[in-house]
Order: C-alpha cells, then structure tokens, then sequence
C-alpha cells in the first residue's frame, strides 16, 4: 500500500511543494521577526516595510478588544502589544500568539494544490480569516478568563486550545476545499 502511495508522482510532488511552500513562510516570518526587532541583525527597512507580524499581532489586539467587550469588560491597548481590562490583568501578544505556524501549514497546503489561482486565493485568504477569528477568540477569551480567576479547561493551556481548534478548523476547511474541487469536476 505505501509503496503505492509514493510511486504516485503526484503526491509526492505535492509533499515536496508542501514541505518547500510551509518552510518557506514558516522560516520566512521568523527571519522577518528576527530582523524587524531591535537587536542582533536589526534592519529598519524591514521593520518599516514588511513586518507583517505587528501588523497581525495590532489586528488580534483589537479584535479581542471587541471580544472583551461582549463580557462587559473595556479594554486597553498598551506598548508593546499589552491588551490590558481596565483596573485588571493584561496579557501580551507576543510573536507566539501570532499562529504563524498554522498559518504557514494552511497557506502551504492551498498553494500545493494543483488548482487555479482565483481558487487558492479564495480559499487561502478565507482560510486566513477563520485562523484568525479562532485566535481572537482565545486572546479575549484568556483576558477574561484571567480577570475572573477561570481555569483552563482540562488544565490545558490557551496556546494549546487555540492549535486543537485552529488545526480542527484546517482539516475541516481542507475536507470541504477537496469537496468543492471533486464537485466542480464532475
């Protein structure tokens, strides 16, 4: 059966795409991360024109600002990306919080496919979009649950959360994207 399955020179270019296109943004936005802040190999193009990454982390502050706001709690956006409940506790939304890594794994599995561009990007930038909803979720949602003494479900920790949803989002967005491509060829 494996030797089946790697004798198929399809799918083995596509893990090799996959493998290429995932390392290539995954290691990519580290190397952004890395020259965008200050220290070590610091460039001031980069900070001032590609770093995506605070742009996203700014997104995610204010979109779990709206979250806090839907327990009742207002909510302040201090430096260095602090999302703090007025008169409470805050949380900091590091590079960590970003969930590059997943989105490079969905990014990388659209532009593997062999399918047209319009279709990749749909599904990429909506795919995008879900990833990120589930990540301001859990930002506003650990804002509040900190505030009010709520422990983690299971004892398990909100990075964790937040790859079980995320990662059971992406195999549910891959399933119905294979759906729609084997529905559209027949």
């Amino acid at each position: 059966m494996m030797s089946k399955i790697f004798s198929n020179k399809i799918f083995i270019y596509f893990v090799l795409k996959f493998i290429f296109i995932f390392c290539f943004i995954y290691f990519g936005t580290k190397l952004i991360i890395g020259l965008s802040n200050p220290g070590g190999f610091y460039s001031q193009f980069i900070h001032n024109y590609f770093d995506y990454v605070s742009w996203i982390k700014s997104s995610l502050m204010n979109g779990a600002q709206l979250v806090v706001k839907l327990f009742g709690y207002n909510s302040l956006k201090e430096e260095h990306f602090i999302l703090r409940i007025a008169n409470g506790r805050g949380v900091i939304i590091s590079q960590g919080c970003v969930g590059y890594g997943v989105m490079s794994f969905w990014c990388a599995f659209i532009l593997s496919s062999q399918h047209n561009f319009t279709r990749k990007t749909i599904w990429c930038i909506s795919g995008l979009l879900i990833i990120w909803m589930i990540n301001v979720i859990r930002i506003g949602l650990f804002l509040v649950a900190i505030n009010k003494g709520w422990k983690m479900p299971l004892g398990i920790d909100h990075h964790t959360w937040f790859n079980i949803f995320a990662y059971t989002a992406i195999f549910l967005m891959i399933f119905f994207y294979e759906k729609s491509i084997t529905k559209n060829e027949s």
